[in-house]
């Protein structure tokens, strides 16, 4: 078995391994399980009771070891855990029942995979002796997740709980993190354990590649050393390693400019003058341009999604007639080996943890002054930011000038979520991030929807770290639209419940705005459904015990998210922007950097 596979099982092997235990005799399977919750440092859980997970709702009836967050939706309770999971470096825990309440999962499920972010769903299963008679609320959810989990499992005997329940956490944080689900049959988690079990991960075909060859971090520092346009291109994966230090010593030692992708916001500050700022189809033009024209390519933990790349084959030639010449190519730092040379064939691959991979760099690494690449690179940087066009007119309101005002007044100090649309590539855009974990969004799997519960999750998160710390936490700030609001709005109403301080500011342009553009842009503006006909949000937040801001002009701006930040409790600020706005700069789908559309940066 390779290193890091998705795993797949539908029952524990009962095969005795590691050392015996009875520490669990004599409790239900539901006690068992608020045991090991305990054992594995839970924090909290998200989630929905239900009828067939119900012994495992009573055994955590009141527990002292973890909070409880009731969501509105099974699916909001997944994007909280994922915000929870991110904001923090922890596991992110979901508790729902079957049928239904499991199949509401699976799209943060399919979520956390593609962006490789550990949560662990507990779902509730009707009796072993029901599973496959269509009894009420069963669902095949090992099936149905099978896809879109690195493993899953149906425990079918209440001794396997213990063994289930550890693989579950050591599988969703290992190699490449990801989602894990547990079923649990609702006589499984009422039976009594009656004698000891054997509660200790066994894997025997599992394992995780720590670090590359020396002779490949050799080949990787001769390349980067002898390159004359090298360029850092890195993901989420290098935030996941807590490579953001190191990367940050190799850039110094190397004086290499770094890109990052949509999710590799804040892996590297972006006040430093080597940033190059975020890649892709709605990323600089400085950045695609320096991926263009680099000869050599240090890819870290990102994994050349069709978002980043366009066409695969025209994908940064530089590097590729570089390669040819002996002279340069791609360098590709990656835990998981199925994605190195799946989209983009690489020089070099070097499998393993890109924390360590770096470390074993480092020290091989020479400073090269790269004068003339820097002075092509500022130059791009100076005469193409992002940038948008001012409107002067009174009740008009500029959706970027909303998030240059969040910048301002929180001094970049603030965590940002987003839902998925336009409001998601500006606010990648025109908001700061200056350290790790400060940005959390949809990336692979663009989910509507994502941004509010995982505030909630993130805020929630920072809470609890910062009451054992003694400090304040960092305030939470989700960045929506009025299409991703409104499919999990009323996950709000969590927030107010549980005093969570989550704030969320519409960019309302009542329309699916990112479709329009495309509508705009390829289908001679013929809106097919894609006009919104929105409630007033400001009122419907007031509605549900959180706070109702509305903003309709510029000049109010200032005024109105100073009021909006500084109140002490969940809120929503519903601000009226330009219902035609578009994203700039945009690298057409499937084209390259030379078919780019600058729109405003151009003027700038």
């Amino acid at each position: 078995m390779t290193a890091n596979p998705k795993l797949r099982a539908t029952e524990i092997a009962s095969i005795h391994h590691g050392q015996r235990s009875d520490r669990y005799t004599g409790m239900t399977g539901a006690q068992i399980f608020h045991e090991l919750m305990r054992e594995h440092g839970v924090e909290c859980i998200f989630g929905y009771p239900g009828g067939a997970i119900l012994p495992v709702f009573d055994a955590i009836h009141n527990s002292p070891h973890f909070t409880f967050i009731l969501s509105r939706h099974e699916q909001g309770a997944g994007h909280m855990a994922e915000g929870y999971a991110r904001a923090t470096g922890k596991v992110g825990c979901v508790l729902v029942t079957s049928g239904p309440g499991a199949t509401n999962t699976v799209t943060p499920i399919q979520d956390a995979m593609m962006d490789g972010v550990p949560i662990i769903v507990f779902s509730g299963q009707v009796a072993t002796s029901a599973i496959g008679s269509d009894a009420f609320q069963e669902a095949d959810i090992t099936g149905i997740t099978r896809p879109c989990t690195k493993w899953n499992v149906l425990v079918k005997r209440v001794e396997d709980i213990p063994r289930a329940i550890n693989q579950a956490f050591m599988i969703a944080t290992s190699g490449r993190p990801g989602p894990v689900l547990v079923d649990l049959p609702k006589d499984v988690t009422a039976d009594v354990l009656r004698s000891a079990c054997y509660p200790e991960p066994h894997l025997p075909g599992y394992h995780i590649r720590e670090a590359g060859t020396s002779s490949e971090i050799e080949r990787a520092a001769d390349m980067i050393n002898n390159a004359k346009r090298p360029l850092f291109y890195v993901g989420h994966g290098a935030i996941q390693a807590g490579a953001y230090d190191i990367l940050r010593q190799c850039v110094d030692a190397a004086n290499i400019p770094v890109t990052t992708t949509l999710l590799g916001l804040g892996a590297f500050d972006s006040h430093d003058p080597r940033c190059m700022d975020m890649l892709g189809m709605h990323g600089s033009a400085y950045a695609n341009w320096a991926v263009r024209d680099a000869d050599v390519i240090i890819a870290v933990g990102a994994r050349f999604d069709d978002r980043i790349t366009g066409n695969p084959r025209k994908f940064a030639p530089a590097a590729r007639e570089a390669e040819r010449l002996g002279k340069g190519g791609f360098i590709h730092f990656e835990i998981a080996p199925e994605n190195i040379n799946k989209s983009i064939p690489v020089t070099i691959g070097v499998e393993g943890d890109a924390r360590k991979n770096l470390e074993l760099l480092l020290p091989l690494l020479k400073h090269s002054p790269r004068k003339q690449w820097f002075d092509q690179l500022t130059k791009w940087k100076r005469e193409y930011p992002f940038a948008y066009e001012q409107d002067e007119r009174e009740f008009h309101l500029k959706p970027q000038a909303v998030i240059e005002e969040l910048n301002r007044q929180t001094g970049g100090e603030a965590l940002i979520t987003t839902g998925v649309g336009q409001h998601q590539m500006w606010a990648a855009q025109f908001y700061k991030f200056r350290r790790p974990r400060q940005w959390i969004t949809s990336g692979g799997s663009g989910t509507m929807g994502f941004g509010v519960p995982a505030s909630i999750g993130a805020q929630l998160g920072l809470m609890l770290e910062a009451k054992k710390a003694g400090a304040k936490p960092m305030p939470v700030i989700n960045i929506d639209g009025d299409g991703s609001f409104s499919m999990t709005a009323m996950e709000m109403v969590t927030a107010a419940q549980y005093k969570i301080p989550a704030k969320t500011i519409i960019l309302n342009n009542d329309f699916q705005g990112m479709v329009k553009q495309w509508q705009d842009l390829f289908y001679q503006k013929r809106y097919s459904h894609t006009e919104m006909h929105n409630p007033n949000f400001s009122a419907l937040a007031d509605a549900m015990n959180c706070k109702g801001f509305r903003l309709t002009s510029a000049a109010d701006l200032p005024r109105v998210m100073a009021e909006f930040l500084a109140h002490d409790g969940p809120a929503v600020l519903d601000a009226l922007v330009e219902k035609h706005e578009h994203v700039y700069p945009m690298m057409p789908a499937g084209k390259t950097v030379d078919d780019m559309v600058l729109g405003p940066a151009k003027k700038a």
